[in-house]
């Protein structure tokens, strides 16, 4: 049975459906102001992999994940390129989804623009207001007051009385209380805005995802996912905010992936310590970023560097090789076969992908020691429902993507093969040493066999 660690409980527990072979999953997704950086890239692809599980072990899936296009950092971002929002926003909402597409990452059933239903927050605001949860302050803008929600911290662990000690809180003269946080911000010039009871404005973060997630999973969901850093405040107000207006549970499992770091920092736009994902596809194929990603456990902090991400490469390297020179395709599986049902006793174990990771590895060991048809086959098949080794073996070897050295383009490196080939027919086998060698210092590794010479690269 598949557990997963709740991060409202702090403990692994059984999934158990809301709905019987149904599941309901909401992610939050990107604020659409620049490109994606690696900590993006590991939501998207940690619960692509989520999804992809659950669709493996037969649940109808529906798992929406937001984008957030309007907000203050896209307000500024805007205003100092001097372009309209919405120019931006369509930018790189477009080069999200092309990052996104690189990484192996399935679209998600719905991919809701909080700029589409503002409507659906003003209702959830005013049922707030309904039950004096939430109140208009003397500035226009509209706040939740937190001392009224006595769950508030439940997520977290976070004790009211310990959080005017413990954190940073901006002191606001209109707010009733410091750590009220906004539902409606009032409406400032040169800024998008929209009707509403209580003057024209535009809804606060937090009410956005409670809103969309609400429209289109209900009022009740199974799983609710993101970032380890949107734990606090983000998704503690949203807890705060959905179960005050409907006065039942929210969701019942919450799941947060752990911080990209580097040099043990989190990796984010604030510290300036961020790359984005188009800078690492430059020099490593998607498919290395993606292996990169899930080869550690999720909630793991995941350590960025080359030498990490060139391991990874080599590790990734390793696993095709192995399925080189063989016609296969995809089987359905055999739960019953042992190497299987160590894949699936690991996935599901809070999606426990480093052990399953390590089945590939076994597969690929068996594989290149036996030759065996079968365990290549089960070796593609299982990387499938990772997102792995798809792709034609030779081609993925020889793909012209490369970090450091000479780079040789494939028609260079075929006539250096054949140079070498001649040498070594003339038995000037010096020169054909040296045509090995520079092809090896340009990361081009030679396998000569009976049916002739093959090459990858790496």
């Amino acid at each position: 049975m598949l557990k997963i660690h709740n991060s409202l409980t702090k403990c692994k527990q059984n999934f158990v459906p809301l709905t019987t072979g149904k599941v309901k999953i909401y992610v939050c997704g990107m604020t659409v102001y620049d490109y994606c950086h690696l900590g993006h890239a590991r939501v998207m692809v940690v619960f692509d992999m989520v999804v992809r599980w659950f669709r493996a072990s037969d649940f109808d899936v529906t798992y929406v994940r937001n984008i957030t296009d309007i907000d203050d950092k896209i307000i500024k971002r805007a205003q100092e390129n001097n372009e309209p929002i919405e120019i931006l926003t369509a930018r790189f909402i477009q080069a999200m989804g092309e990052d996104a597409a690189a990484l192996g990452v399935i679209p998600p059933s719905h991919e809701p623009r909080a700029t589409r239903y503002v409507e659906n927050m003003i209702v959830m605001i005013q049922a707030l207001m309904d039950k004096d949860i939430a109140y208009v302050a003397s500035n226009g803008d509209v706040y939740y007051a937190v001392s009224r929600f006595p769950d508030y911290g439940k997520l977290s662990g976070k004790v009211l009385a310990e959080l005017y000690v413990g954190e940073r809180i901006t002191v606001d003269p209109d707010k009733k209380d410091p750590l009220d946080f906004v539902l409606w911000k009032a409406a400032k010039p040169n800024e998008p805005c929209w009707d509403s009871p209580w003057g024209k404005g535009r809804p606060g973060w937090h009410i956005e995802c409670s809103a969309m997630s609400e429209h289109y999973l209900g009022e009740h969901f199974d799983i609710h996912g993101g970032g380890q850093d949107l734990q606090f405040p983000h998704h503690e107000n949203e807890i705060a905010q959905s179960e005050a207006a409907h006065d039942h549970p929210f969701v019942n499992y919450w799941m947060h992936n752990g911080f990209v770091r580097v040099d043990n920092e989190k990796m984010s736009k604030s510290l300036d310590n961020f790359f984005t994902v188009r800078e690492v596809l430059a020099r490593y194929q998607p498919e290395v970023i993606r292996f990169f990603i899930l080869r550690s456990h999720y909630r793991s902090p995941l350590n960025y560097s080359d030498q990490h991400l060139e391991d990874a490469r080599h590790s990734l390297d390793r696993l095709y090789t192995s399925l080189k020179g063989s016609e296969l395709a995809t089987k359905t599986l055999d739960w019953n076969d042992s190497r299987a049902q160590r894949f699936m006793e690991a996935m599901n174990d809070d999606f426990n992908t480093p052990e399953a990771i390590a089945v590939l590895f076994d597969l690929a060991y068996e594989t290149n020691k036996t030759g065996a048809l079968q365990g290549a086959v089960l070796l593609k098949t299982l990387g499938g429902l990772l997102g792995f080794l798809q792709q034609d073996p030779q081609q993925y070897l020889q793909n012209e993507v490369t970090v450091g050295g000479p780079f040789f383009a494939t028609e260079h490196i075929e006539q250096m093969i054949q140079n070498r080939l001649a040498a070594r027919k003339d038995r000037n086998f010096p020169e054909a040493d040296r045509i090995r060698r520079e092809l090896l210092d340009a990361g081009i590794t030679l396998e000569d066999n009976p049916q002739g010479t093959t090459w990858r690269r790496g």
